[in-house]
């Protein structure tokens, strides 16, 4: 696996609500990802750029949302459709968002 490639797995954190309590729970970290992106490509990138052990990687298509726009009757807009992946820490290694790289 090239490096520049592991660099552009991870697109960017997926933080919500209930990916904080998750990880909160379970040492779990929500990313978006690319869609070609295996299971084995996340779990090393996630390694190499946050120097931490990974025991699981879960991941799940998301549909892009399709809203109605007022601009022409019966007009509809789709959102992108993306990845994302859920990453479980071994006991005691942490992900510091704020710290710089």
């Amino acid at each position: 696996m090239k490096d520049d490639r592991l660099y552009n797995v991870i697109v960017e954190p997926h933080v919500t609500e209930k990916a904080t309590n998750i990880g909160d729970q379970g040492n779990q970290y929500t990313f978006k990802v690319l869609k070609d992106a295996t299971k084995h490509e996340i779990k090393h990138a996630v390694e190499k750029l946050f120097d931490v052990s990974v025991l699981k990687v879960s991941t799940v298509n998301v549909k892009g949302k399709v809203k109605q726009r007022m601009l022409r009757r019966g007009s509809v807009s789709r959102f992108k459709s993306w990845k994302k992946a859920y990453v479980r820490l071994a006991e005691g290694d942490d992900i510091d968002f704020t710290r710089e790289f």
